[in-house]
């Protein structure tokens, strides 16, 4: 029998899971039971089956209609009570990334998971490719040497269309309760994400300190540019540099550097590049979606979850840190450049898009760059 999905937050991103729904239907998968969305449908969902249930109460929603699976896609201070609520009435959960706002929520959801024998993946699309397991195999095979750490890096460019598309974009907390949507959290979280499962230090209690340096360009409480050094339980060291405010949008990637080469992953492709003592290689991996990975897990549990809730405990770690550090520094003129008008309007921090590329392959920090914007090294 195709399973039985809910769909928990069918706006913005949410769309893109009743598009795969309408897909897994016609394979015979799964079949969408309801959706869940305080707004109505709009042009963006002329797949919804007709006579679909719709409604903005998942626990009512949950009460008419049998779900096997929920998929929440919600705004990120939704996440914890509807996959809560989701697990309570017997569902399994595709939780959209990042998992919670909060790591004591972390902590609770990966408890009830557990208690109630219910299973959970979190959407890092970027794990759903063997990219990743060939570059700790790579890796662990000594094809670039001794390992001095794992960078990741992301330039991408956001307009104030992106941060007024609702209430809670670029906020820290919206109405007392935390939302956390920065680029190290919200956008770029993948590239944090893959670096730290790359290293083999993504579950709870594996790091052994963070440090943040965040700022913002943008007119918003949350953090658009920032740096992030991480040290494992294992001793290795882990630098995302991220920003929203780049020249130019670029491909993010993640980068082991070694002492005789290097190995840069390509995420969003799935594309592996590796220079090492052997010369240089080059392979690109296909991905297994993530969704219908859990619904073959939940057919057959010898197939193992791509992105298990347990597997994002580091980087809910790190969210923690970001959540509960001073707010964001502001960049401001000569090293913030304002271009377009309007709804195109963006801020452009200066040098920003080496900045990023710096960090990530000599892990040094933007404060240990010296780079003007960001302020100096405490002594």
């Amino acid at each position: 029998m195709p399973a039985r999905v809910v769909l928990a937050g069918a706006h913005g991103y949410g769309a893109t899971y009743l598009r795969r729904l309408v897909q897994l239907k016609a394979d015979g998968v799964a079949r969408l039971a309801g959706v869940c969305d305080p707004r109505p449908p709009s042009p963006d969902h002329d797949g919804l089956p007709p006579g679909t249930p719709w409604t903005d109460d998942l626990a009512d929603l949950l009460g008419r209609v049998d779900a096997d699976v929920v998929v929440v896609a919600a705004p990120i201070h939704r996440h914890h009570d509807l996959a809560e609520t989701a697990l309570r009435a017997g569902a399994d959960v595709m939780l959209e990334k990042p998992p919670t706002p909060t790591l004591a929520g972390f902590d609770a959801l990966s408890d009830l998971s557990a208690r109630l024998g219910r299973v959970c993946q979190v959407g890092f699309q970027s794990f759903g490719t063997d990219a990743v397991e060939h570059v700790r195999s790579l890796v662990a095979d000594g094809a670039i040497g001794d390992v001095r750490g794992v960078g990741a890096a992301g330039a991408w460019v956001r307009t104030r269309a992106y941060w007024s598309r609702s209430a809670w974009a670029g906020r820290r907390e919206l109405d007392g309760r935390p939302v956390v949507d920065g680029v190290v959290t919200n956008p770029l979280a993948h590239a944090l994400a893959t670096a730290l499962r790359i290293e083999g230090s993504d579950r709870r209690g594996e790091l052994t300190s963070v440090h943040t340096e965040l700022f913002r360009a943008n007119d918003i409480e949350a953090d658009d540019t920032s740096c992030i050094r991480v040290t494992t339980a294992g001793g290795g060291t882990v630098v995302a540099a991220l920003t929203l405010c780049a020249q130019e949008q670029r491909e993010p990637y993640v980068v082991v550097t070694g002492s005789r080469g290097r190995v840069v992953l390509w995420y969003k492709t799935g594309r592996v590049d590796v220079t090492g003592p052997a010369g240089t290689d080059t392979r690109t991996f296909p991905f297994t979606d993530l969704l219908e990975n859990l619904l073959r897990h939940r057919a057959d549990p010898a197939v193992r979850l791509i992105s298990p809730l347990a597997r994002s405990g580091a980087f809910t770690e790190v969210l923690e840190a970001v959540r509960t550090a001073p707010p964001p520094t502001r960049i401001t003129a000569p090293h913030r450049v304002v271009l377009g008008a309007g709804l195109d309007e963006r801020p452009v921090v200066a040098g920003v898009d080496d900045a990023v590329d710096d960090a990530a392959t000599t892990l040094r920090t933007f404060r240990e760059l010296d780079l003007p914007w960001a302020g100096t090294v405490a002594a």
